[in-house]
């Protein structure tokens, strides 16, 4: 190797970053920040714009709608919550729950369309879940000294043994309606302040939306211990 030619540094040898290198990344990590903030406002704004106008061309020429006092932009909206409000009541009778289940039925053998049908099903689900999930955790996942996000979703108890497992759905990233299923010991899990609704925005962003921090904390394997085990009070920030 000639003198001129200089060897790779190695981490602890690398430069720290420079002053105009820290106010780039610290610009650029804002402008990041600011922009996942905003995007779900603006998606949703533009959705119920859409909806609405086309609502509006559909409802304000009927005839009992037409020049009359209640004849203004918006009114689609007020149609929307009725008919939403209507099929509510339908289908939380017998009548309207077998009506739904024949349409969910043929949707899912038609093709391409049971495809889209099925993902949009699975999203709702996951979306609408909170009341499913009792609360998150963390377990190492799939090997030990790797730790993955979990959702508990119920418990199974031992009639001789006295300990419990907890059944724990693993998600995959960024699309929770597929993962994978796990029966754990309580003892071998990770206790987090984490919340359902910080975890699943976490998930679909795959790790960009992080909260601002968390703390962990193990069960005790020892059973006269009734102590958990603190972990740590994590801060996170992006790369």
């Amino acid at each position: 190797m000639g003198p001129d030619e200089q060897q790779p540094l190695g981490r602890a040898e690398r430069e720290e970053p420079t002053l105009g290198q820290r106010i780039e990344g610290h610009f650029q990590g804002k402008v990041l920040a600011g922009l996942m903030q905003l995007v779900p406002i603006l998606v949703t704004v533009f959705v119920l714009a859409f909806i609405i106008g086309h609502t509006d061309g559909f409802i304000r020429p009927l005839p009992f709608v037409k020049d009359r006092p209640w004849d203004l932009p918006g009114v689609g909206l007020i149609g929307i919550i009725v008919v939403f409000y209507l099929i509510g009541l339908f289908v939380s009778v017998a009548v309207g729950r077998r009506t739904m289940g024949v349409m969910s039925f043929v949707l899912t053998k038609i093709p391409v369309v049971k495809t889209i049908f099925g993902v949009t099903e699975q999203a709702t689900t996951i979306l609408a879940s909170d009341y499913n999930f009792s609360r998150v955790v963390f377990l190492e996942w799939p090997r030990e000294g790797m730790v993955a996000i979990g959702f508990v979703t119920g418990r199974a108890f031992s009639q001789t043994g006295g300990h419990s497992l907890a059944i724990i759905y693993i998600p995959t990233v960024p699309n929770p309606t597929s993962g994978n299923m796990a029966f754990v010991n309580e003892d071998d899990l990770f206790e987090t302040d984490l919340s359902v609704e910080d975890a699943i925005k976490l998930i679909f962003s795959g790790g960009i939306v992080l909260p601002e921090r968390l703390a962990m904390a193990r069960l005790p394997r020892d059973v006269e211990k009734k102590e958990r085990e603190f972990i740590g009070r994590f801060e996170t920030r992006p790369e």
